[in-house]
């Protein structure tokens, strides 16, 4: 079993929603982070003032799957989120040794 973990910008969460739901995989966890990579922030003005911004909003997605899964459910993701522009995100696939159920007590590869 594995995680896997995607960075991703805001407006592409429902295209990679509709990706992954295209492949089978069912249930994610949505959170709304900040964060920079190469991008570095950027500046905006506001009320004529210029100001740096350290921390564009991102969304990151995390995924319970099957260790068969992975290959399908990267593929998925990068071709849902991309726009070929710099900061379309990262993916981080992270082992996972053992998930339970809490409702019915099922473990591991029957709780996903």
């Amino acid at each position: 079993m594995k995680i896997v973990m995607a960075i991703i910008k805001p407006f592409k969460l429902e295209e990679v929603r509709d990706a992954l739901t295209a492949i089978g995989v069912h249930g994610l966890t949505v959170t709304e982070v900040k964060g920079y990579g190469r991008q570095k922030g950027h500046t905006e003005i506001y009320r004529g003032a210029e100001y740096a911004v350290s921390f564009l909003p991102k969304i990151k997605i995390e995924v319970a799957i099957a260790s068969d899964q992975v290959d399908k459910t990267i593929d998925a993701i990068t071709t849902a989120a991309k726009t070929g522009q710099i900061g379309d995100g990262k993916i981080f696939v992270i082992g996972l040794d053992h998930a339970v159920r809490i409702r019915t007590g099922e473990a591991d590869a029957a709780a996903l």
